[in-house]
């Protein structure tokens, strides 16, 4: 049992504060910032086939490694920048997540520029509200991140396959998935 008693998500190991910081301040909470969109993209990107806890660990080498998330400053990273973190022990160093990171930034800023913001073209896909779920069990994917994935795919994004995408809306509150017992769950 967690130390401070509150029942969490069973997802939430008790013997880990920042995983315990993380959900009971961010994971489910919507996000209305372009930057805050941005980070998030790139963590959950960063974080597949790896735990979550491995990259929280490293999320303030992740800011200060792409430019506390300054989608523009991250889309304008010259190669040699690249190449440079990828001998950083700080940060995961898989070539293919390093260099998404800064064709990932390129697409967020032409989403930003024909929406107004990356924002508004996200909320959309849940009609603007979060998807409140309360499922018996846990999904990976949903009608929802297939969607999504499918559209930044076709823009030109990469490592945002739906399992990827639907950690992502988890964890911006796009879909609030907190279990019914989790002190944070949804009231009706």
């Amino acid at each position: 049992m967690h130390t401070d008693k509150k029942p969490r998500c069973a997802w939430v190991p008790a013997d880990k504060p920042i995983y315990m910081q993380y959900h009971d301040t961010q994971w489910g909470v919507p996000v209305h910032d372009d930057q805050q969109w941005f980070e998030m993209l790139i963590l959950e990107g960063a974080q597949a086939g790896l735990s979550w806890y491995t990259i929280l660990k490293r999320r303030d080498a992740y800011r200060q490694a792409f430019k506390q998330f300054d989608v523009a400053e991250v889309a304008k990273m010259s190669d040699a920048e690249l190449e440079k973190l990828l001998v950083s022990s700080d940060i995961i160093r898989n070539r293919l997540k390093v260099f998404s990171a800064r064709k990932n930034a390129q697409v967020f800023v032409a989403i930003q520029k024909e929406f107004g913001s990356f924002d508004a073209f996200i909320w959309r896909f849940v009609g603007g509200k979060p998807i409140i779920r309360h499922a018996k069990k846990p999904l990976i994917t949903s009608a929802e991140s297939d969607t999504i994935s499918k559209d930044l795919k076709k823009r030109g994004m990469s490592f945002v396959g739906s399992t990827i995408i639907y950690a992502f809306m988890q964890a911006t509150g796009l879909v609030n998935d907190h279990s019914a017992k989790c002190f944070l769950a949804p009231k009706h």
